[in-house]
């Protein structure tokens, strides 16, 4: 066998290998193509200039033969290689930082900045205050938390636990009750078959759930994070929202609807009717990375040097959890969405834009993002904590008492919780700037009015607090003597009697009769 066959067989080999991998390596294949083709779009224009130079260079060099000009090659090719090289620098600089220009304006098109009020969304129990209290809830499982999520359909937070060991998948699920008020604990747990179910996000070999994910559908992935899990009564079901790539030269990502893991048989089911799904279907990742976007609102220039667009508030009570909070709209419509306090870029840490994504969100397009404007704008977090420990220091903050999450509520408002990890008790309620005279009042966890630092006139907080001041005066009992008129008016009979009745009335309470 000759040389050249012996070659040609083996090139044919690898080549015939390399395109079996799909076909024996889903998983794989995919991570090498989302992670080929996110690189190729960052080289292709070098790569371009560098084909061309090359194509410049043999031309030349053909050209030359033919006229059998062959000396000074060597001069010509190192001045084009060097040409190539250097343009091929500038052009790979150049792209990285207009490339990124472009991919934040292609999440941006699904984004609209209106100065319509934020619609109402119903307070909740703080991420940190149901993260705190899902591992007592745990009872005996042995396994390690590996994420909890809040689902605002049945309002309640999820904790997903991993099973302790290389080779295994989940141990249990769990869905609880974190009333913001009144005394509701319930809980419920799911437990998973982990002799059938035995794969988990990031798991070893074929106990990876990636890996069966993508021998059901190939060329999607997804986030870690976007995962969490819900009991279907004692069936655990873990929900993993999906997302695609889409673009040649600018890269971005698409959702692709969601995979469904059963806790029980181990089964993966991929579907595009997000509708049913009881939690958030629309990647969170993929809603803060739209969120981020929104810093190339204006043009190049502006988005280079940081003068447009928005930032997520990252200062006081919510460090931690600071963005795309999930929260239902106060409404009857069962709507929810991820919810983010949006402050300028820079220095300035007013609160002046709300972002809202909706957490459920049919089709493969991205889900229109909406940054509210407030006006008026609202404080930082960190102000406004400062000033509920200024102005209800009674009840804020002693012992492990603290201030949790500062969330958008609606319009300008803005709603604050007070407590302990294991009991919330007071939250507060306020708008606009923290120096100015709007309402901020106390409230009960379950949302009765006990105060105001400053009612605003007009508000329903002073007309509540009017109407219990004339209610107290209405039942406050009456200590002022009755009015007996003009006493000359009298007989000297009627005084003697009146006289008598006093003095019998003051005797008997000398003596405790009365």
């Amino acid at each position: 066998m000759s040389r050249a066959l012996r070659v040609g067989m083996t090139l044919g080999g690898v080549v015939v290998a390399a395109a079996c991998v799909p076909l024996f390596a889903p998983y794989y294949s995919t991570v090498l193509v989302w992670e080929l083709r996110k690189l190729f779009a960052w080289l292709a224009l070098p790569l371009l200039a560098a084909g061309c130079v090359l194509l410049v260079w043999s031309v030349q060099r053909l050209v030359r033969r033919r006229r059998g000009k062959a000396s000074g090659g060597s001069d010509v090719a190192g001045t084009l290689g060097c040409a190539g090289v250097l343009v091929g620098l500038v052009l790979a600089v150049g792209w990285m930082i207009y490339g990124a220009y472009l991919q934040d304006r292609a999440y941006m098109q699904a984004t609209q900045v209106v100065t319509d009020p934020v619609p109402g969304l119903a307070p909740r129990a703080p991420y940190l205050v149901g993260k705190a209290q899902a591992a007592p809830h745990l009872g005996d499982v042995t396994g390690e938390i590996a994420d909890i999520t809040y689902l605002p359909d049945s309002d309640r937070f999820a904790t997903l636990v991993e099973r302790s060991g290389w080779l295994s998948g989940y141990e249990v699920g769990l869905e609880q009750d974190v009333p913001l008020g009144g005394t509701s604990r319930s809980q419920q747990r799911c437990s998973f078959d982990v002799d059938v179910a035995d794969a988990r996000i990031s798991g070893w070999f074929d106990h990876n759930l990636g890996r069966k994910i993508s021998e059901q559908k190939r060329w999607v992935r997804f986030e870690a994070g976007d995962a969490y899990v819900t009991c279907s009564g004692d069936t655990p079901i873990v929900v993993v929202p999906l997302k695609r790539q889409t673009g040649f030269l600018v890269v971005t990502e698409r959702p692709a609807g969601v995979a469904l893991y059963n806790g029980r048989t181990g089964k993966v089911t991929i579907t595009a009717d997000t509708e049913a799904v009881p939690g958030p279907s629309y990647p969170v990742s993929l809603a803060a990375r739209q969120r981020e976007a929104v810093t190339a609102v204006g043009s190049f220039t502006d988005w280079w040097f940081e003068r447009s667009g928005w930032d997520a508030s990252e200062d006081g009570a919510n460090a931690g959890n600071d963005s795309e909070f999930t929260l239902r709209y106060s409404d009857a419509s069962g709507r929810s969405a991820y919810v983010t306090p949006l402050t300028p870029q820079g220095e300035a840490s007013s609160v002046v834009a709300v972002a809202t994504v909706p957490a459920h969100h049919q089709g493969s397009g991205l889900a229109p993002l909406t940054v509210h404007r407030l006006d008026p704008t609202w404080s930082s977090p960190k102000a406004i904590v400062a000033l509920i420990k200024a102005e209800y220091r009674d009840v804020c903050c002693y012992n492990d008492d603290q201030v949790f999450e500062v969330v958008p509520t609606g319009g300008t408002t803005w709603t604050a919780t007070i407590g302990s990890e294991q009991d919330i008790r007071y939250r507060v309620e306020g708008r606009g700037q923290v120096a100015g005279r709007e309402a901020t009042c106390l409230k009960a966890a379950d949302g009765a009015l006990i105060k105001c630092a400053y009612a605003a006139p007009g508000s329903p907080e002073e007309q509540e607090l009017k109407r219990r001041d004339e209610q107290k005066q209405k039942d406050k009992p009456r200590t002022d003597p009755p009015d007996l008129g003009d006493l000359t008016g009298y007989t000297p009979e009627q005084l003697a009697e009146l006289n008598r009745r006093i003095t019998e009335e003051v005797n008997r309470r000398l003596k405790g009769g009365g």
